[in-house]
């Protein structure tokens, strides 16, 4: 934590890293702290993450955060992290300890749930059927929260089996691989669905689903917030599914951050989330 006579300092790590929205987040949240401090966009290539995250405590940061593609290479640097990040395999955000120490946490999987049950507070995880596309970094912290939360099953969709295969191995049996040629087949059952991939992101390739098994009833969860609005978000809100972008889980995963790195718990809400959204919409 930083001391509070001097400006209050962190950022993000990634590469790239002008897309990020969590700038804007966590300067929204120093003014509305009225706190004297700043949040900051670094551009680090993964060769180069080890010296940077040294030059945290130098450089007086409080902590970071990490995006693709650093959360699994920083594990292996930290001196030492919490136990959901072990048993994810990553981590997203760093605090510098009094002694100089690196602490690296995650929590995307907690920003994951609490950004469901912040935007539709009824909704149910326990004893669901989820399916899950990808089977990288992101979709291992998504799935550690649903069975956090007690999900029945996660059908697990990858182009790459074995990648499916192992994120089962470290997780549990609730999991089933699904072939990704089977992936059309099998969400009549599914009451969540979640697509952890970037494909939809802007400037990448669409989404290559069909959603005509899923029931009505079911949340459609694309992870990622720019565009908004997904191709695959837009597919699901025409045939009357619930859907939610990345942003609330941007926002869930970045409130215990700041509790780690200042000992503040801020808090979401619509003005917040507006604002993340023309800040999307105007580039």
């Amino acid at each position: 934590m930083s001391h509070p006579d001097k400006p209050l300092l962190a950022g993000v790590m990634g590469c790239p890293i002008k897309h990020s929205l969590s700038p804007i987040l966590h300067n929204y949240w120093f003014k509305e702290e009225c706190l004297q401090g700043s949040y900051v966009p670094l551009l680090v290539e993964p060769d180069k993450l080890k010296s940077a995250l040294r030059s945290l405590v130098k450089l007086g940061f409080s902590g970071c955060n990490l995006t693709i593609p650093l959360k699994e290479l920083a594990i292996e640097i930290v001196d030492d992290c919490c136990e959901h990040s072990k048993k994810i395999g990553a981590i997203n955000c760093v605090s510098v300890q009094p002694n100089g120490f690196l602490y690296g946490s995650n929590y995307d999987w907690s920003g994951f749930v609490n950004g469901i049950k912040y935007a539709f507070p009824d909704f149910q995880l326990k004893d669901k059927l989820v399916t899950v596309l990808g089977a990288g970094g992101s979709s291992r912290a998504v799935c550690y929260g649903l069975l956090s939360e007690g999900v029945s099953e996660i059908l697990l969709i990858n182009r790459t089996t074995s990648k499916a295969e192992s994120l089962k191995q470290d997780l549990g049996e609730a999991i089933k691989v699904v072939k990704w040629e089977d992936r059309h087949s099998y969400l009549s059952d599914t009451s969540l669905f979640v697509n952890t991939t970037n494909q939809g992101m802007a400037g990448e390739t669409s989404l290559d689903i069909s959603l005509d098994m899923l029931p009505v009833e079911a949340l459609v969860y694309d992870i990622i917030y720019n565009p908004l609005e997904s191709e695959l978000l837009r597919v699901a809100r025409n045939r009357g599914n619930m859907t939610l972008n990345g942003i609330n889980m941007l926002i869930h995963q970045a409130i215990p951050a700041w509790e780690q790195w200042f000992n503040i718990t801020p808090t979401s809400s619509e003005k917040l989330i507006n604002i993340m959204e023309e800040s999307v919409n105007s580039e």
